[in-house]
């Protein structure tokens, strides 16, 4: 599969220039980043594996309340929901097998271990911030299509091959058909 979609007219990444590339100290400010689109998300990248020796990324997203995101598992990537506003449904299995839901409100906080099947479904129109290993930030820009548009857009659903590309680059595991066998909320800790 081709990436083109994610260049400008003389092969340079669309978000060419917005992060230095390199680690060195930088500032963003309000709505600076490198943005894409996906499934209605705004996805804003802060800093990719490019400025961090390929140690994390961070990105926030903005998502309508929708859909669950399907399951799916990373073997190489960690990833940390921390709600910024809204709330969020995460859905997680642990390494027993065991299914567990959260609901994570403004302030809360999850962590999914690399390996881990997981997904979540937005309740309340949500602001997110995610870190991952380093790497997996370029997800949203790799399977969505860039832009520098920050108002609300129509969902960008990919196509079944790119989005299946995009995930084999990746290394994401679609468990499409995953079952939650989750007796209720754990509300709790």
């Amino acid at each position: 599969m081709s990436f083109q979609h994610l260049r400008d007219a003389d092969g340079r990444p669309a978000w060419s220039g917005v992060l230095p590339g390199r680690p060195e100290p930088y500032v963003l400010r309000r709505g600076e980043g490198e943005h894409a689109n996906l499934f209605g998300d705004l996805f804003t990248l802060l800093v990719s594996a490019d400025e961090t020796d390929g140690q994390f990324g961070v990105f926030t997203s903005t998502c309508p309340s929708g859909e669950l995101i399907p399951t799916h598992s990373h073997a190489g990537t960690h990833e940390v929901f921390h709600v910024l506003d809204g709330a969020v449904r995460l859905f997680l299995a642990d390494r027993d097998g065991r299914h567990r839901t959260h609901l994570l409100r403004a302030g809360d906080f999850g962590f999914v271990p690399a390996g881990l099947p997981h997904a979540y479904r937005v309740e309340e129109a949500a602001q997110l911030l995610g870190v991952v290993t380093g790497g997996f930030e370029r997800f949203p820009q790799t399977m969505g299509t860039p832009t520098d548009d920050l108002a609300e857009q129509p969902p960008f659903v990919p196509e079944v091959p790119r989005l299946l590309a995009a995930a084999r680059a990746l290394d994401v595991e679609l468990m499409l058909g995953f079952r939650w066998d989750v007796p209720g909320d754990e509300e709790g800790r």
